[in-house]
């Protein structure tokens, strides 16, 4: 007699055409990446930089980690993990954007401050 385990797990074969698409749209973001910080945004500067980091990261597990082709528990876990990240990236940008320094001066990380001695004779 010959038993088939109930939850038979196939694997998921992903076209080579695919990964090569992502892999260029992981090297243009990463150049995207590297323009964008010689680019003065000002207080938009980590925010288009986290848009570009969260994006790649998407890629490299929906594809590479094959969680696109994943069980709806996995899947579960997944999105789970992408809100708390959310909700972590939320506050801490709530937190950027809200921030005063010791001389009241919002946005402290944007400014040109001036770090060279004062010379009075």
């Amino acid at each position: 007699m010959s038993h088939e385990p109930e939850h038979s797990y196939t694997e998921h074969i992903v076209a080579p055409h695919v990964y090569l698409a992502i892999i260029l749209t992981l090297v243009a973001l990463t150049a995207i990446t590297v323009w964008a910080a010689f680019i003065d945004l000002g207080r938009f500067n980590i925010v288009v930089a986290l848009v570009i980091a969260t994006t790649k990261a998407s890629l490299v597990v929906l594809y590479f980690m094959h969680a696109k082709y994943s069980h709806r528990r996995t899947q579960l876990v997944i999105v789970a993990g992408i809100f708390w990240l959310a909700l972590l990236l939320f506050m801490t940008l709530s937190d950027y954007i809200s921030r005063i320094d010791y001389r009241g001066v919002r946005f402290p990380m944007t400014q040109n401050v001036d770090t060279r001695p004062v010379l009075r004779g």
